[in-house]
This record gives structure tokens, sequence and C-alpha cells, in this order.
């Protein structure tokens, strides 16, 4: 659930917070999002003539951005049968100019002549096209004046009279018409106002429809998927819940973002973003369906019976999704037209940095690669590691726990741990039976013979004896008494059964000795004492 909130959190703020302004800024490149510091109005180019064209519009669209139609319709040739509506054409051009023409203003004339090379008349200056009516483009110019009382450069009465058709042709009309004026200034990341308000008002039902549309697509595919004989298909569905979610909400926020009102290089760079959140959706979803292939493949009858390809198999799932989540990330900035090898070549001359201060972190990375690989132990095997003795109970990218007898938990990191010697217990066919029974000084030939056949012959009767090696010898004679060397393999692999086993051999082993007659010794020593006469008995 929280993956899910902050994949979408992310998806939704690149979208709305990463989009350009939604009014033209000097100097910007066509396409690239605007300085994070919102800048009040544009003022005129330093290196443009006051009475310039590219000052006429620098100043048009600093006033309209502010609200003041009234000084921003000196700027505007209206014609005769348009007279007394200049603020509202002024409005009206600004919007009109946001939705259909983005204009670099770096790119207009700085000079006081205009263009002279455009092949128009003197007088004359195009700034751009807009599309009209008909569905062809219509030419946005400005107009010389030589009053005293105007600026030089001011739109043309041709383009002044085309305002009101373009504006009626937008399709976002009836709203702008409603909205009022405050509402039309630049907010936060240059959009305007409305349009803040308005991505805060598509949110929530984006989500919940997105929501409601991954429901819905997931019980079809579920009625398809169940009458397949192959169970992971409804396992996979079931787990698709966050990305049907995202893309459903990623769709509905691509029908809502002509109502925001954007401008082209805005807009295309707002498909752009729901691109990178498509992918994360995607990537999502890949990461899921991992997850699953990882589950359904450990039911598998080779990977329960064999613990070592379970436990690689769950180390491979880890290292996948990991591997998913990178890719899905790179991928994302690629779509967001970010150059993704500058980004690698960044992290490059970072990591030779990080390498220093994390080299024990990739070293227990690469040593918990090692670990999985070669598989010297796995979760639930009883180990003996340096000193230390117990139940493995997690094999981490960084460290491995270790449950010891005396119930502590000790953690040992991979990179240590590759290089260590590792005993496995749990790799054991069979477990040894390794013992020296002593017998006391005073038993017979005959009696040792006697409890040397009768030990074997209880061994061997035994279900459980490896028959291969059974040893039950006469060792020698020490201090005090006599050794019979007893070894023996029993085919199984618990320790709680060796030891009914071991106990169940000890005390046959005890009633053979009885039997024979003689019994166990113990250290005894004797001490002979000699007094000044040579010939006398020694004393005990």
């Amino acid at each position: 659930m929280r993956l899910r909130r902050a994949l979408l959190f992310v998806s939704l703020s690149a979208l709305f917070v990463s989009v350009p302004a939604a009014g033209q800024l000097p100097g910007l490149p066509k396409g690239f999002a605007a300085s994070p510091t919102p800048a009040p109005a544009l003022d005129p180019v330093a290196e443009a003539a006051p009475d310039s064209p590219r000052s006429t519009v620098a100043e048009f669209l600093g006033l309209t951005r502010a609200g003041h139609y009234a000084e921003a319709a000196r700027f505007l040739d209206v014609p005769t049968g348009l007279s007394g509506r200049g603020p509202e054409l002024a409005r009206q051009l600004r919007l009109v100019l946001d939705a259909g023409l983005w204009i670099d203003v770096a790119k207009v004339s700085p000079f006081l002549t205009g263009q002279l090379e455009d092949g128009l008349p003197p007088e004359l200056d195009e700034v751009g096209t807009i599309t009209g009516a008909t569905g062809k483009p219509e030419p946005v110019r400005l107009i010389r004046k030589d009053r005293a009382e105007s600026p030089s450069w001011v739109f043309s009465r041709s383009t002044v009279a085309h305002v009101p058709a373009w504006y009626a042709a937008l399709d976002n009309r009836k709203l702008l018409d409603h909205i009022p004026a405050p509402l039309l200034r630049p907010g936060p990341q240059q959009l305007l106002l409305w349009q803040w308000l308005a991505v805060l008002a598509l949110l929530v039902p984006a989500w919940w429809g997105g929501k409601a549309f991954g429901w819905a697509s997931r019980k079809v595919l579920l009625r398809l998927a169940r009458r397949t004989a192959t169970l992971w298909d409804e396992a996979l569905l079931l787990r698709m819940r966050g990305p049907f979610t995202l893309g459903g909400t990623l769709v509905l926020l691509r029908a809502g973002l002509p109502f925001l009102g954007l401008y082209a290089p805005a807009e295309a760079f707002a498909i752009q973003v729901l691109q990178a959140g498509a992918i994360v959706a995607f990537f999502w979803a890949t990461m899921r369906a991992i997850t699953v292939a990882g589950d359904v493949l450990g039911e598998e009858p080779w990977a329960t019976a064999n613990p070592g390809a379970r436990a690689f198999l769950h180390f491979s799932v880890r290292f996948g999704r990991i591997f998913v989540i990178c890719m899905g990330f790179l991928a994302a900035l690629a779509a967001l037209g970010i150059p993704v090898n500058s980004v690698l070549a960044g992290l490059g001359i970072g990591g030779i940095a990080i390498a220093f201060a994390a080299q024990k972190t990739v070293e227990n990375f690469f040593g918990a690669i090692s670990i999985g690989v070669d598989q010297p132990l796995r979760v639930g095997d009883y180990v003996r590691v340096s000193g230390v003795e117990g139940t493995v109970e997690k094999i981490g990218l960084r460290s491995t726990r270790i449950r010891t007898l005396d119930r502590t938990l000790v953690t040992i990191p991979n990179g240590k741990l590759a290089d260590m010697q590792i005993e496995t217990f749990a790799e054991r066919d069979r477990i040894r039976l390794a013992a020296t029974v002593s017998l006391a000084y005073g038993t017979t030939a005959a009696q040792m013979r006697e409890v040397v056949a009768g030990i074997e012959a209880l061994l061997r009767a035994h279900p459980k004896i490896w028959p291969e090696t059974v040893v039950v010898r006469f060792l020698g004679f020490a201090e005090s008494s006599l050794n019979i060397e007893l070894m023996a393999w029993f085919q199984t692999t618990d320790v709680g059964e060796f030891r009914d086993i071991r106990q169940e051999i000890l005390l046959g082993m005890m009633e053979v000795v009885e039997n024979a007659g003689t019994t166990f010794a113990f250290p005894t020593r004797t001490i002979h004492l000699v007094s000044g006469d040579a010939d006398a008995a020694p004393v005990r």
C-alpha cells in the first residue's frame, strides 16, 4: 500500500509540478520547463530597443500576466467595430496565445525597424500563426505606428479582429468566461491559479476513477483466468491492483489535460510525464510479476525437494526486483527527456567517491551474491561458523543472522562470511556415533571378546545402522582401564532422532557389559609405599 501511494505521488507530482509555465518567457528554449522560481512581470530584454517588436510583446505579456488588461490594451490596434473592448480583447488575446501559440520572446526582432528580411512590408512583423476556424494558419502580426501617444509597435488591426473568433474556438472557453480575473494570474511554477485549482480538483476523481478502472479490469480478467488450468495467472492478477489503479489514473489525467488549457510545449511535456508514469506502472507490474513467478516456482516439486534451489530462487527474486526498479527509474528519466547517459556518467563519477565510503556495503552485497550462488548454507541449516554454532534464520543482502542454542542472535557480514570456513550440519547424509568404552582392569580376555562381539552385534542389529562400516575393537591398555574403540554411522539427518538412537545403543551396551560379568572402569591410581627394608612387601 505504501509503495503504491509513493509511486502514484511521484508520478502526479512530476506531472503537475514539472509542467512549464502557462505563459511565454524570454529566451526559454521551446519545450523545456521554466525556472523553479516564478518571475513577476516580463521586462523588455536589455539588448532590445525600447520601441522594438520584442519590447512590445514582452510588455504585453507581462501586463496581461499581472491582470492589467486596460494598460495592455494600448498595444492593440483595435478595429472600429470592436472599439471600447480593448481590455477584453487583451485578455482574450493572452488566453489565445497561451492555448495556440507559444511565442519565444528572444526570437522576436529587437530592432526598432523590425525584421526586414521576412518578406513583409517594413511596417509589419509576424510573430507566429494560429490555426483558425477554417483549419488554415492565420498570422499574428505587429504593425508599426508613428503616433507619439501610442507604442511604436502594436498588434495589427487584422490580428485583433481575429481575436474573438480565435477565443470562441477554444475548448475551455466557457470555463474561462466564468473564471474570476484574479485566478487568471500566474501562481507557483508559472501555472495560472485556476489551473492549480483544476489540478487539485482533478486528482481526487482521477484517483478514484483509476481504482474503479483497475477493479473492473481485474474482475473481467480474473473470470477469464479462472477458465484456464494454470494458477499463476490468477495469482498475478490478484497482485496487479496497484499497477492497474495507476494506469487508470493516468488515462483519466490524460483525458482531463485539455481542460487545463496548457500551451502546446507545456502540454507536450505533460504528455511526456504521463508516459513516464505509464513506464512506472509497467515496471511496477513487472516487479509484481517477478514476485508471483518466485512464489509459483517455489511450489514446484524440484524447488520443494531441493532446499538449495529454493534458497537461490528467493535470492534471485529479490535481486530481480531491485534490477527492475533501477531499470524503471532510468526508463522514466529517459521518457522525461533527461539524458540517461549523463545520469549514468554522473553516477559513475559520484560512484568513485561513494565506493570508498560504501566499500563494506558493496563487499557485503557481493558476498551475498557469492553465498547465493555457491550455497554453503541456507535458511534453516544448522551450522558452525568461526566458533558460532546455531540455526541460520536469515540471509540478507548485507548480513546473515544465526540463532544460537542460547537463543541469542549473531549477525555476520556477508563479506566476511564468504571468506570463513562454514561447517553445515544440514548437508550430512548420516550421523556418526563415536565413543570409547572403558572396562575395569580385572576383565578377562574371554569377557573382553564377549563384550566386543556383543556390542558389534547390537549395532548391526539396529535398523538405522549404515552396514558398510561398523568398528568395535579392543583399543589398548590405558592407565586405569581397558579401552574399546566404537565407531558407527546411522542413516538419519535428524539430530533429535539420532539422540534417541544413541541413548538406545548406550543402554544396550550397558546390558552387554553386565551380561559379560565385568564392569566399567573409573579413574583409579595404585600407590606403592616402600619401607626401609627392601625385602618388605609393598603397602597398598
